[in-house]
């Protein structure tokens, strides 16, 4: 057993004191199970279980440190309290004793309980020897029904801990697999956002989908989705390789998301349907935000354009224009599907489509160094005047014309006709005469 109990468990690190804590109280999950691990978090997420009154604790903790309070189950007695670098969970235990408590959760390495009271570990399923192993291990088959999310949940541990799944936990998944539609789309979103968001999670999202998981989700998901998932790795890791502020926006979130990054935008264009408008429902009803949503189909409609081989200064200038902020995903799905097709054809591993992901970098050289120079004007124009200069100056009303007709003073800026505010209002009313506007 635990030769010393680990410092990061030690109640001097929480955000509230111990003595709130009635006796006996127990600190149980994720946290405990970290602690052991040694991995450490900069935002606390801490899981206590209570005997009893365990909502009146958790009120009472947020009233005297004002802190945040939110009730989760006021029938399971689960609160929680929130504070500016850590939340706490409290939870009335189940059952007479905290053993039974433990017996009704989901792995064994996350049924060990910490009692900051007495300094003691109770651990009644072994799961600190399933921690030493790096082993995923059911408690059992009908907790794993009781919540059907748990499922999934277990790829996700397994690829965030860098753990297996024994073979009997892994055939009981896929045997309840079909249970899994019964929740919510939103809840199982979450899990596969961890799952893409990172190359650790593609293997264990590709056994989900062998497993039977992922179907109800992503109908239109394939042996090749699969496969193209982790081309989208070896692209990002060429790209970051050659790239390192492209490889950072990888990983950073998108606006509004729970955890998708753009890493992940990428991927999930892999699953869906390729119509970006039957994509748009199909991640409607799995309740993505619209910047997701939006990230996704504009990756969709706009990557053929990235098969161009060389794009005129204009062409450039409007691929920039949809591409937008979705670019750093388009360009490593531009990667990986090439590294897709050189793989397949010579019936060879991602990894060694050496030749076609240099050739493929050469290409995208210019668009990526564009991209990444914030003053550069064909990737990030800086409009000379607006659209309502411009119907003040020309005198013409309100209308798609205006818009069109400041993209044309893009262009013009950016191929140096233009450069001023007075050039841009003459070259406008030149286009205005025309009979038919250029296109983009």
């Amino acid at each position: 057993m635990l030769e010393s109990i680990p410092s990061t468990l030690a109640p001097e690190n929480w955000p509230f004191s111990l003595e709130f804590l009635p006796q006996p109280a127990y600190m149980v999950g994720g946290a405990v199970r970290d602690a052991i691990l040694g991995r450490t978090r900069e935002y606390l997420d801490l899981d206590f279980v209570i005997p009893s009154k365990a909502v009146k604790v958790a009120r009472a903790i947020a009233h005297h440190y004002k802190a945040g309070f939110v009730l989760l189950d006021a029938e399971r007695q689960i609160a929680r309290v929130v504070f500016t670098h850590a939340t706490a969970d409290f939870a009335q235990q189940e059952g007479d004793s905290i053993e039974v408590d433990l017996h009704r959760r989901d792995f064994t390495v996350n049924a060990i309980a910490y009692n900051p009271h007495t300094q003691e570990i109770i651990d009644p399923l072994q799961g600190y020897a399933d921690l030493q192993q790096g082993i995923l291990r059911m408690v059992s088959p009908a907790n794993l029904e009781d919540d059907p999310l748990r499922l999934m949940r277990g790829y996700r541990q397994a690829a965030q801990l860098g753990f297996t799944i024994e073979p009997a936990t892994q055939a009981a998944i896929r045997s309840l697999a079909s249970h899994i539609s019964k929740v919510a789309a939103e809840r199982v979103r979450v899990e596969i956002g961890y799952l893409l968001a990172n190359s650790q999670g593609t293997p264990w999202i590709t056994s989900a989908w062998q497993d039977g998981l992922l179907n109800p989700f992503f109908k239109n998901a394939t042996r090749e989705s699969l496969i193209k998932l982790a081309a989208v790795d070896e692209a990002a890791a060429l790209l970051t390789e050659n790239w390192q502020q492209l490889g950072a926006q990888l990983q950073e979130y998108v606006r509004d998301s729970v955890k998708t990054t753009w890493l992940g935008i990428a991927k999930l264009a892999c699953l869906v349907n390729p119509n970006p408008e039957l994509a748009e429902i199909e991640l409607q009803e799995l309740t993505y935000s619209r910047a997701e949503i939006r990230g996704v189909t504009t990756a969709l409609k706009v990557l053929p354009q990235l098969q161009v081989v060389d794009m005129s200064l204009r062409e450039q200038y409007f691929f920039f224009h949809d591409a937008d902020i979705v670019f750093p995903a388009m360009t490593v799905l531009a990667v990986a599907l090439d590294i897709l097709v050189e793989a397949m054809s010579g019936d060879k591993p991602l990894h060694t489509a050496v030749e076609t992901k240099a050739k493929r970098c050469q290409l995208l050289a210019p668009l990526i160094n564009r991209y990444l120079n914030p003053d550069d004007l064909v990737a990030h124009p800086t409009p000379l005047v607006s659209g309502k200069e411009l119907i003040i100056a020309l005198d013409i009303p309100a209308s798609p014309i205006i818009g069109q007709l400041l993209r044309e003073i893009g262009v013009a800026q950016a191929e140096g006709k233009v450069s001023t505010a007075t050039e841009a209002i003459a070259y406008a009313r030149q286009l205005s005469k025309l009979p038919h506007l250029p296109s983009g």
